[in-house]
């Protein structure tokens, strides 16, 4: 048996708390659990392996795009506090947490026309919506809008995200959110909204 801590992460700052597990374990007939974590590279791993790095975590694009595309909320009695997301698979309940959020933009595809998110390559994309990326002052971290199934907020990888910080303006001072974002030859003025309805409906569902 694991015993396992979860820090709060640092977009939806859940309190520190700690859950007990066995890999594959049957709660019920026919029922199968697994946990999993994906960090701030937007990387999957078993949550128990010991190593989280490049050469432990899952690569192969065709499982990432069926784990990914499934999952949601953990909408379940089970393991609410420290896997707040769940990929299900038919008798499989695959429960997630996360460093930060399950969806990470990696890449962008498409000469900047899409994003790719968690290591799928082109089988996992949205398009890129320059207007609406957002800066945190306080993490540094940079996000971009996501389906509403997972909160409707990814984040972007630090090696993105410090590409992205170049074409940054800072009109209100560089303690404030970043107003513009120059990409493709078009300056937008950025769009603050959509995040704070995005925090608060992640938040409500945690």
């Amino acid at each position: 048996m694991f015993r396992l801590c979860k820090q709060k992460s640092n977009f939806s700052k859940i309190i520190r708390k700690c859950s007990s597990y066995v890999q594959g374990q049957s709660p019920e007939k026919n029922i199968r659990e697994y946990f999993y974590f994906i960090d701030h590279e937007g990387r999957l791993y078993l949550d128990d392996a010991r190593m989280k790095n490049f050469t432990s975590c899952f690569k192969d694009k065709k499982f990432l795009h069926f784990f990914f595309t499934r999952v949601k909320f953990n909408d379940t009695p089970r393991y609410t506090s420290n896997f707040p997301y769940l990929s299900p698979c038919g008798r499989e309940r695959n429960f997630i947490r996360c460093d930060d959020l399950p969806i990470v933009y990696t890449h962008v595809l498409e000469d900047g026309l899409k994003l790719s998110f968690n290591h799928a390559g082109d089988l996992l994309t949205v398009p890129f919506e320059p207007g609406k990326i957002f800066m945190s002052p306080a993490s540094g971290r940079v996000y971009h809008p996501a389906a509403e199934r997972y909160g409707k907020i990814g984040l972007i990888r630090s090696k993105l995200a410090i590409e992205f910080s170049k074409h940054f303006d800072f009109l209100d001072g560089e303690s404030h959110p970043p107003t513009h974002f120059t990409w493709s030859g078009q300056k937008y003025e950025l769009d603050k909204m959509w995040i704070k309805e995005a925090i608060t409906q992640t938040v409500e569902k945690m």
